[in-house]
């Protein structure tokens, strides 16, 4: 269930981010392959998460020891694309309310 949860998140997180910075950032879009390659030579970043976000689109998170992280979103069709990135990453491990309850 959390890990369902940390993916739906990161999928609306992408969503959301996608629709503003698609359009800026048509030069960050190339081979997913190469893009990873990049990632992991230039920043130590890793794959730390995946998941489906909309339009089947595959969202992925990289994320390097010194707490770097990239989202990358991959459609389709197979172009990838930088969605955004920081630094400062931590992992959560908090439990989600009981069933019926607020946040």
């Amino acid at each position: 269930m959390q890990k369902t949860f940390f993916a739906l998140s990161f999928g609306l997180l992408a969503v959301l981010l996608a629709a503003q910075q698609l359009h800026a950032a048509e030069d960050a879009c190339g081979v997913r392959q190469k893009i990873i390659g990049q990632l992991n030579d230039k920043y130590q970043e890793t794959r730390r998460g995946i998941g489906l976000a909309a339009n089947n689109s595959v969202l992925e998170i990289f994320v390097a020891d010194t707490g770097s992280w990239t989202i990358l979103v991959t459609k389709p069709s197979g172009m990838s694309c930088l969605i955004a990135s920081g630094q400062n990453y931590e992992t959560l491990s908090e439990k989600l309310p009981a069933g019926g309850k607020d946040i």
